[in-house]
């Protein structure tokens, strides 16, 4: 049977892409090999390196220049100018405490030096983690145990989980294993071996309690293979083949990191904590014939991850996946044709591993052109006598993905910028669900009164239920710096009797320019509001006030008691939408040492000043809230459940600003008809 072949033939603008931007460095570049091996002989003058010293290098990332010194380089005509000063921001442990240290580049001398005496502990290091699983691994009490529950030690596989804070006063550097069974499966999370509990201490790398239970049975390995080459038929109905062709390359165009696609441009980077980084995002107006600023500074700041089951197998599982992890460190090469589209091209992730030594994810990134069938806009004209006039303009958006797996859930984080100005965040949550076994295989035998935290997905095995809390910061600067937060409330109206109409009620808006932070803090669905950033400072000629606006997805908030000790880690998921003042500290919503931290040093610690924001440098903050309760179709992997929200112009443009876009070239190949035998 003949298969048809889809060629969409997008754009012919040229592709280029090559090492080098006009004007290098960049000022938002992510660090290079070179420079992290500089900031690793730089350090070593001062300090002895290695795991041997206790002396790890825990986060190495770019110390963000002054913004205003970024903004008048950026802005300024002259390319000789000099970007501002390049430097690392490093931390590391030494012997039992957190460093913070600071590296020049220019001067190649470390310019500040101060050990960290708050709460809370540095992002961990992929090597301590497998140092810590490997431990557990040669500890006799554990291989004993796994002995006697009749279990083979070639068969187990040990994953590394943070504690969290239970309201300790002191808390150690420490984290839980938890053990699982493979023995005919590579399902990793789907068979756990409940009932033990083992306590590393990271700083002496070793085991200091191990207790085990011998609780709940072992989830068989039956159905939890999802390697399609494994699988075995009847499989379902088969998709046709759809190839994406542009003969003359993508329409978009790199030099360095700077992306240019349409009418955007901005720099796109890496950092091992956030992943992607989104920075100095602009927009050319035709109409004023320049581009103008809309996001300076754009990134993912923590995920909250919170399992519903207090049990002791389970309480602490409460994690705040960026800070413990690592976003950017847990990224995975992502693969051409099935991860992104044919024409997508690829980033790597650099970053310094625990002994300071350059490491690298291949094809961390990938940015691509996606055309899914979407209409950007159209219109049928059919009043006219004797013609009828449609125009019609395909959708074409640009894409700049990674995926992030932080243990048993992948999690596709999308940056996606369209023609129509506006900025679309997006997150997929897919992978494998964490699972408890139980004695029970039908909702029939479950005892009275009982609380199993979750669903039973298959024989011996619930899915236990949890939140998965995604929050961005974003920088805005729409059309500059000093920006206002207006929260356009929409109110039902009755119809004034000095009217003569049959109506009784209609809607208006009643806009109110929050001052504070207090005032800014929206919890999504309690009314109908617009939410819109605008700079007071610009309106177009008929005098409204330029602005982007918040379309935001489903709204879901957090349902533990507010004392709740996860909670107060993760207070800053009390409201979906927070605004501050920009203050370059003020980066990771769980606060910068995230591992064991006490919820002293979050946005909702930062947000309590109430700061004045009223025609000021502010930043937005956005959660994407999901309460997943698991079901069958979950397993043994689960297909996708996304959320996202968009960034959209709002009298941001004098009119449509695609207006004049061309019609795209849609073309299909001719049909490929097999000859006969």
């Amino acid at each position: 049977m003949a298969r048809l072949h889809f060629i969409i033939l997008i754009f012919s603008s040229i592709f280029a892409i090559s090492s080098s931007s006009i004007r290098p460095p960049h000022p938002f570049d992510a660090l290079t090999r070179t420079e992290l091996k500089l900031v690793r002989n730089v350090i070593k003058k001062t300090y002895p390196v290695g795991p041997k010293y206790n002396f790890t290098f825990q986060y190495v990332g770019l110390n963000e220049p002054d913004k205003s010194l970024v903004l008048s380089w950026h802005s300024s005509p002259d390319l000789n100018v000099k970007p501002p000063p390049r430097q690392a921001f490093v931390i590391v442990r030494d012997n039992g405490k957190t460093r913070e240290i600071v590296v020049d580049f220019s001067s190649r001398v470390i310019i500040s030096d101060k050990i960290h005496v708050g709460k809370g502990n540095p992002t961990l290091t992929i090597d301590e983690q497998e140092a810590a699983t490997a431990l557990v691994h040669k500890f006799k009490p554990f291989r004993d145990s796994i002995r006697r529950r009749g279990l083979k030690l070639s068969e187990v596989v040990v994953t590394s989980s943070t504690m969290g804070w239970f309201g300790e006063t002191k808390t150690k550097r420490l984290i839980k294993t938890i053990p699982f069974y493979l023995n005919g499966s590579v399902n990793t999370y789907l068979r756990p071996i409940e009932g033990m509990t083992i306590i590393v201490n990271l700083d002496k790398m070793m085991v200091t309690k191990f207790k085990d239970r011998f609780t709940s049975p072992l989830p068989k390995a039956n159905g939890t293979e999802f390697r399609f080459s494994k699988l075995k038929p009847p499989f379902g109905p088969a998709l046709q083949n759809a190839v994406l062709f542009q003969p003359s390359g993508p329409g978009f165009k790199i030099e360095g990191h700077i992306v240019r696609w349409a009418n955007w441009e901005f720099h796109l980077s890496f950092d091992v904590r956030a992943g992607i980084v989104i920075s100095l995002a602009s927009i050319f107006d035709m109409d004023v014939n320049k581009y103008r600023q809309v996001l300076y500074k754009g990134h993912l700041s923590e995920m909250f991850i919170p399992y519903m089951d207090p049990t002791d197998d389970w309480y602490f599982i409460t994690y705040l996946d960026c800070g413990d992890f690592g976003c950017g460190q847990c990224a995975v090469s992502l693969e051409p044709y099935t991860d992104c589209p044919a024409g997508a091209v690829f980033m790597d992730g650099i970053f310094a591993g625990q002994d300071g030594t350059p490491a690298k994810i291949p094809n961390a990134i990938c940015i691509f052109e996606k055309y899914a069938g979407d209409i950007m806009w159209r219109h049928t004209e059919a009043e006219i006598p004797n013609l009828e006039i449609t125009e019609v303009r395909p959708d074409v958006s640009l894409v700049a993905r990674i995926v992030t797996t932080v243990g048993n859930y992948d999690y596709i984080v999308d940056y996606e910028f369209k023609p129509s100005g506006s900025i679309k965040m997006g997150v997929g949550l897919t992978g494998v669900l964490e699972i408890k076994p139980v004695e029970y295989i039908h909702t029939s035998e479950i005892k009275k009164g009982e609380d199993i935290h979750g669903t039973i997905v298959a024989d011996n095995t619930v899915g236990v239920n949890h939140d998965h809390f995604v929050i961005f910061r974003l920088d805005l600067d729409i059309d500059g710096s000093d920006n206002s937060f207006v929260r356009n409330e929409l109110v039902t109206k009755r119809a004034p009797e000095s009217v003569n109409t049959p109506r009784r009620s209609y809607w208006t808006s009643r806009p109110k320019t929050a001052k504070t932070e207090a005032e800014a803090r929206v919890k999504l669905g309690l009314k109908a509001e617009e939410l819109v950033v605008v700079n007071p400072n610009r309106k177009t000629k008929h005098g409204n006030e330029v602005g982007y606006r918040l379309l935001h997805g489903s709204a879901a908030g957090p349902l533990l008691a507010q004392d709740d000790y996860p909670q107060i880690r993760a207070a800053f998921t009390n409201y979906n939408v927070w605004i501050t003042p920009y203050n370059r500290s003020e980066v990771w919503a769980g606060g910068l040492y995230a591992d064991r931290s006490q919820g002293d040093d979050t946005l909702a610690v930062w947000s309590e000043r109430n700061r004045k924001i009223e025609n000021k440098d502010l930043v937005m903050w956005y959660t994407i809230g999901f309460h997943h309760v698991p079901s069958q179709e979950d397993y043994p992997t689960m297909p996708t459940l996304s959320g996202g929200f968009e960034l959209r112009p709002t009298n941001f443009f004098e009119r449509n600003p695609v207006l004049k876009t061309k019609p795209v070239k849609l073309t299909t190949a001719r049909k490929c008809i097999p000859k006969d035998d």
